[in-house]
């Protein structure tokens, strides 16, 4: 069986149509309560379902719903992609 190809990233780089895993987030985020009681937290997987024409908000699909985040509440979160 062939194992799928994982590429490890920050947040800001996703576009529309990925799905990835939560890998990190960085614990002198300003952002991090709020994120880990949204389901934020590391091992979650999740799929982009838009990107705003700047980049600014995005749309993500995770744990049964969805959820639009700004780049700056993104910054300090690693990912990888499949």
């Amino acid at each position: 069986m062939l194992a799928a190809a994982v590429k490890a990233m920050d947040f800001s780089e996703i576009k529309k149509g990925m799905r990835g895993r939560i890998t990190a987030i960085k614990l002198c985020s300003p952002h991090l309560k709020r994120l880990m009681e949204l389901g934020l937290t590391v091992g979650t997987e999740f799929s982009v379902i838009k990107v705003a024409p700047f980049g600014d908000p995005v749309e993500i699909q995770l744990r049964g719903y969805r959820l639009c985040l700004r780049r700056a509440e993104t910054s300090d979160i690693e990912i990888e992609v499949f």
